[in-house]
């Protein structure tokens, strides 16, 4: 299990940094920053834990057709059963349930445009809407994924 501290401003400067440039790789951020890169890998970490649903909050409403996202969506779905399904709004989603506005509105479009993308916007969600259990299992599932694409270099 990964072991949470409340947000630092160090974290608040790496997330600004990541919006600035999303390409950055942990050295450059590192290198930019002065930081070292396990501090940016942590801060990156920390922002998703504590930062997330507060600076991007999501909040389930009425009931449509759309993509599954958040429990619902992959990988989540295969490990949280849940009753209800959570959806960002599109008339040609394979799902009905409660909608959340996306991140971002081409979002929809992720599963045939980039379903490793989808997969990592539904972890956010998870972040964004769910409860302690869903919450702690997108961070350990993002953690996992960042630290093998940076194992592979």
């Amino acid at each position: 299990m990964i072991a949470l501290e409340p947000l630092k401003p160090v974290d608040v400067v790496v997330g600004l940094r990541l919006a600035e440039a999303p390409e950055a790789k942990y050295d450059q951020l590192s290198a930019d920053l002065g930081i070292s890169s396990s501090t940016a890998h942590a801060s990156f970490q920390e922002f998703l834990a504590h930062g997330l649903r507060y600076a991007f909050p999501a909040r389930p409403g009425e009931r449509a057709r759309g993509v599954p996202t958040a429990h619902a969506g992959p990988p989540l779905a295969r490990h949280i059963v849940a009753d209800d399904v959570i959806v960002w709004p599109d008339a040609a989603g394979p799902a009905v349930g409660e909608a959340i506005a996306p991140l971002y509105p081409q979002a929809v479009q992720l599963p045939r445009r980039a379903p490793a993308a989808y997969e990592m916007v539904t972890l956010a969600d998870a972040i964004r809407v769910g409860g302690t259990r869903e919450r702690r299992r997108a961070l350990e599932e993002i953690d996992a994924r960042v630290r093998r694409r940076a194992a592979a270099g």
